[in-house]
């Protein structure tokens, strides 16, 4: 499979608001398309595309009834929500990571996907009860607002990140909800995912238009000095 960005920013391999991917299946190649209206040109024979319904789980978690299989050779354009990117994540055996569906917009024949339920605690916090396992060989495509970057886990020191920015993470990794630095710090900052173990973590580094209104608000003053004051204000006073 060859993937490659269209539109702005198709020099330097980026994802940009608004823009598309091409992406171009060899002979005996296939993936799994989850979200056909992404589909806006298709070149290749009528017979290569076969639109089937996805099954319970993956109507739940997608929120759509159909996905599209696709086979090569063949080349076809996606469409790409506006602010997020597109990237592929090659799976070798024994991979664990652990997704949210809505996240992944193809994957690879030979990749196989299955529920894992969340801890208790973590569904509290993220309003989410299971994430998606996908396990064998081949390629993830990964939609993210802004570029998405790796991050290696180690057992002892934790690696912090933002509950918002977390696009997937070892199943067997330790996973905590916390806020961490001094106390002033701990007051300012979103909930953190404190991850320890082996494997690598999936970040994303944009922030949508609705979460930099959050970030700096036009309300009151009221509101504004016991956000600055409180602890935890920054979570808790919307």
């Amino acid at each position: 499979m060859q993937l490659n960005h269209t539109g702005p920013g198709a020099e330097s391999g980026a994802g940009h608001g608004g823009n598309g991917a091409r992406v171009k299946l060899a002979a005996g190649e296939r993936l799994h398309l989850l979200n056909p209206q992404a589909l806006v040109a298709f070149r290749g024979s009528p017979a290569l595309r076969e639109d089937r319904f996805m099954d319970l789980k993956g109507m739940y978690r997608k929120r759509r009834l159909i996905r599209s299989d696709l086979s090569g050779p063949s080349e076809f354009i996606l469409s790409l929500p506006a602010g997020y990117h597109l990237k592929t994540l090659e799976l070798a055996d024994g991979a664990d990571l652990l997704f949210d569906i809505r996240s992944i917009l193809f994957y690879e024949e030979g990749v196989s996907l299955k529920s894992v339920l969340l801890k208790v605690k973590n569904m509290l916090i993220t309003r989410d009860f299971v994430k998606m396992k996908f396990t064998g060989t081949g390629a993830l495509g990964i939609l993210s607002r802004g570029p998405l970057y790796e991050m290696k886990l180690e057992p002892e020191v934790p690696v912090y990140v933002d509950s918002r920015c977390l696009v997937a993470y070892p199943e067997n990794a330790r996973v905590d909800l916390c806020v961490y630095g001094n106390h002033l710090a701990s007051q300012h900052m979103n909930y953190q995912w404190e991850l320890r173990g082996l494997g690598t973590v999936l970040l994303q580094t944009g922030t949508t238009e609705a979460e930099l209104e959050a970030e700096y608000p036009s309300d009151g003053l009221v509101k504004r000095v016991l956000r600055e004051v409180l602890p935890f204000g920054g979570v808790f006073i919307k």
